[in-house]
């Protein structure tokens, strides 16, 4: 099982894994990797053996690193500098089909909609490890020199990662200072704007951000707020699956079926709450209907920075992100992001692409 180590100046982690290393081809360079659809040496084209979920033909594989059984958390430090926790989280990969299909976007809707509540069903499950604090879902299409069968990730992990916490930060100061969610006044924008965005259902909004940090980076909003994608997304799988295959589909067409990655934020775990209702979601009719509004309680609840405010102040959402360009020292360097094309024209770009 990998370890869970605390960079001591900014408290990101970073997960030690030693068996990721094992893996061939891991010191390629991905851009010069050549992409196999073929079923050779394909190890997800055989049905796995002890899958720990199924949906009909759907399954859900629990990695070897993966550590899923209660227990004492190891935690360790040095002079009090370096912070270590062992032996815990969960990563599964979902074996999207049993034919050997390599992109999202040559799935049905229906079978997105099925992997959409697969994911919702494991979500349920994982919660009930206390040990864990976030989920996230993810998925890396085109990255492998080796055969790619249609899969996803569910990692879950026993601390919140900088990202989401920083996105967590920045939506409860913008709640704090507007009374408002920031994702919710986003949709509204946009739909006023029209400028940003790809594609858009009776659900949910694909638009390339105002501030994009990729080239051809997606955001997927869902209309309706809710902090939580495994609550928030029921009753609303099929229409993600709509929104998500057509996005897929015009990446596909109009960028030269180019790899990707997508990533499902949410927010984390809070089940110390459960004995307690939790606040009441204050409401104000929006442009598009209705939203967080309002004031509640703002001091921090439980451990690892779980906050009162975070069923309104936060909205669950997918990040795609082709892998079109490079990080380069700059970036690396200074945190700043170059994006070469205007947000604009990325999105009227691939509005105009035929699916």
């Amino acid at each position: 099982m990998p370890e869970f180590r605390q960079d001591p100046v900014i408290g990101r982690w970073v997960i030690i894994s030693v068996e990721r290393a094992r893996r061939p081809g891991n010191f390629i360079d991905p851009v010069n990797r050549r992409r196999r659809d073929d079923d050779q040496e394909c190890d997800l084209c055989v049905k796995p053996d002890n899958p720990v979920y199924t949906l009909g033909d759907i399954c859900v594989v629990r990695s070897r690193q993966s550590s899923s059984t209660p227990g004492q958390q190891t935690s360790s430090g040095q002079n009090g500098l370096y912070e270590v926790i062992k032996d815990a989280g969960i990563h599964e990969t979902v074996i999207e089909m049993p034919e050997h299909v390599s992109n999202m976007a040559d799935l049905s809707v229906g079978r997105i909609s099925k992997i959409v509540q697969t994911y919702v069903a494991r979500f349920d499950e994982i919660e009930q490890n206390t040990r864990l604090t976030h989920a996230l879902i993810y998925k890396n299409y085109g990255l492998s020199q080796f055969a790619h069968h249609a899969c996803s990730h569910i990692m879950a992990m026993p601390v919140a990662s900088l990202e989401i916490t920083e996105k967590l930060s920045g939506a409860r100061q913008y709640f704090k200072d507007h009374k408002r969610c920031v994702y919710c006044d986003l949709v509204e924008r946009e739909i006023r704007d029209k400028k940003r965005i790809v594609v858009e259902t009776d659900d949910f909004l694909a638009v390339i951000p105002f501030a994009a940090r990729f080239l051809f980076e997606i955001w997927i909003i869902p209309r309706k707020h809710h902090a939580d994608f495994a609550q928030g997304i029921r009753g609303h799988e099929e229409d993600l699956a709509k929104i998500l295959k057509i996005v897929l589909q015009k990446i596909k067409n109009g960028l030269d079926d180019t790899a990707y990655s997508w990533v499902i934020q949410t927010a984390p775990f809070r089940r110390q709450d459960a004995s307690s209702p939790r606040p009441e979601v204050p409401r104000g009719e929006g442009a598009f209907g209705q939203r967080p509004g309002g004031s509640l309680r703002e001091e921090p609840v439980g451990a690892r920075g779980k906050w009162r405010t975070i069923d309104v102040d936060y909205h669950w959402h997918m990040e795609l992100i082709p892998r079109l360009t490079r990080m380069a020292g700059f970036e690396k360097g200074s945190g700043f992001y170059i994006c070469a094309i205007p947000p604009e024209e990325m999105a009227e770009y691939l509005r105009d692409k035929e699916i």
